[in-house]
C-alpha cells in the first residue's frame, strides 16, 4: 500500500519558483489581515459575492451549471433546485457554508470527508452521496492514512502547509474515492485546509474562480503529478506551483480591489460601479440602493446611465423590471 508521509516529500518542492510564490503570498496575506481588520463591514458583500464565485467556478469545471439569475437564488438558499444540476449546486453551497462558518471545527479524517460528500448529493434521489467506491476494499483504508499523513506533517514538520495541500489533493484525486464529485471534492478540501492554515483569502476572493480561468493548465498540472503515482515515482512539483500561482492571483485581486478603502474616501459614484462590479448575475436599482446605503437614487440612476453609455454594464429590461449586470464579456474585470 502507497506511503503517504509527508515528513521528507514537501523538501523536494522548495524550488525557486515555488519559494518566490510562496514569498508573494505571505506577503500578501500580511496586507489583508491589516485591512480586514480594519474594513470587515465594507468585506461583506466580497464574501456573498465569493460564495457564489465558487459554487459555479467548481461546478461548471465539472460541467454542471444553471443561469446566473438561478445560481444567485440556490447559493442564497431562496429558492428550491429544480433539476439534476441544481441539486448538486446546492449541496455545493451547504458544504462551502459548514466550511466559511466551522472550519476550525472540522478535523481532516474520513468521516468528515463523508460527511461533506453526503452533504453534496443530500438533494438528489442517489445512493452514491457519503460512500465510498467499493471497487477497491482499500478505499477506506487509503483516505485514513493520507488523512493521518497530513495531520502528522502539520504537527511534526517544520513547513508551510501551502505544500501540503496541493501535494493532499494530488493524492486524494489519485486515490479517487467516490464514485462521483471527486473533482469539487478536492476543490472543497482545499478551502478547509486553506482556512486551517489562517489562508483564508477564500473568504473574500474565489479562489475556484481563478483556478477555473486556467482551467487547461490545471488539468495538465495535474495529469503531470498523476504519473507515476501509483510507483510513488509521482513529481508533486508542476501541482503544487499551477495551485499555488491561483491562491496568489486570489490575494493578488483582493488587494487589488481593496487597495482604494485604504486611500481617500470613495466617491459615490465609484461605490455604485464597485457594487455593480461586484455582483454575480444582474442587480436592480432597488437592490444598489439598499447596498450603496447614503447614496442618492438620483446619483445611482446618473451612474448607471453613464456606465451603461460607457459599456461598463449591460441594461437588461426597461421600467420597473430593469436589471443590470457588468459587462465581463467585454473585457471588463
Amino acid at each position: 500500500m502507497r506511503n503517504y508521509d509527508y515528513q521528507d516529500k514537501w523538501k523536494a518542492l522548495l524550488t525557486p519558483r515555488v519559494i518566490r510564490n510562496l514569498m508573494v503570498i505571505h506577503e500578501y496575506r500580511g496586507e489583508q489581515r491589516i485591512i480586514v481588520d480594519r474594513h470587515a463591514d465594507a468585506l461583506e458583500n466580497f464574501v456573498e459575492v465569493a460564495k457564489m464565485q465558487s459554487a459555479e467556478s467548481s461546478n461548471r469545471m465539472a460541467g454542471i451549471q444553471t443561469s446566473d439569475e438561478r445560481l444567485k437564488k440556490i447559493v442564497l438558499n431562496k429558492t428550491i433546485p429544480k433539476n439534476g444540476m441544481e441539486c448538486e449546486i446546492a449541496g455545493y453551497r451547504d458544504v462551502l457554508n459548514m466550511i466559511h462558518e466551522n472550519s476550525e471545527h472540522i478535523p481532516v479524517r474520513s468521516t468528515f470527508i463523508l460527511q461533506f460528500h453526503r452533504e453534496l448529493y443530500k438533494y438528489e434521489n442517489t445512493k452514491n452521496g457519503g460512500v465510498f467506491k467499493n471497487v477497491d476494499d482499500e478505499t477506506s483504508e487509503s483516505v485514513d492514512r493520507l488523512c493521518k499523513a497530513y495531520r502528522d506533517a502539520v504537527e511534526h514538520a517544520e513547513v508551510d502547509t501551502l505544500l501540503l495541500i496541493p501535494m493532499f489533493m494530488v493524492d486524494f484525486l489519485c486515490i479517487c474515492p467516490f464514485q462521483c464529485g471527486n473533482g469539487r471534492m478536492s476543490r472543497l478540501l482545499m478551502q478547509l485546509l486553506l482556512y486551517q492554515s489562517d489562508y483564508n483569502v477564500g473568504k473574500y476572493i474565489s479562489v475556484e474562480r481563478r483556478i477555473e480561468e486556467g482551467t487547461d493548465t490545471y488539468y495538465r498540472a495535474l495529469q503531470e503529478s498523476f504519473k507515476g503515482w501509483r510507483e510513488e515515482e509521482n513529481n508533486y512539483e508542476p501541482f503544487v506551483d499551477c495551485l499555488l500561482r491561483g491562491i496568489a492571483a486570489a490575494y493578488r485581486e483582493f488587494s487589488d480591489r481593496t487597495r482604494r478603502l485604504e486611500e481617500k474616501k470613495i466617491t459615490k459614484p465609484d461605490r455604485v460601479e464597485e457594487e455593480v462590479r461586484n455582483t454575480v448575475g444582474t442587480i436592480t436599482k432597488a437592490e444598489l440602493m439598499e447596498k450603496a446605503s447614503g447614496v442618492s437614487q438620483t446619483t445611482i440612476q446618473r451612474t448607471l446611465a453613464e456606465l451603461v453609455k460607457k459599456r461598463k454594464i449591460r441594461k437588461i429590461g426597461d421600467g420597473r423590471y430593469t436589471k443590470y449586470e457588468w459587462n465581463r464579456e467585454d473585457g471588463q474585470q
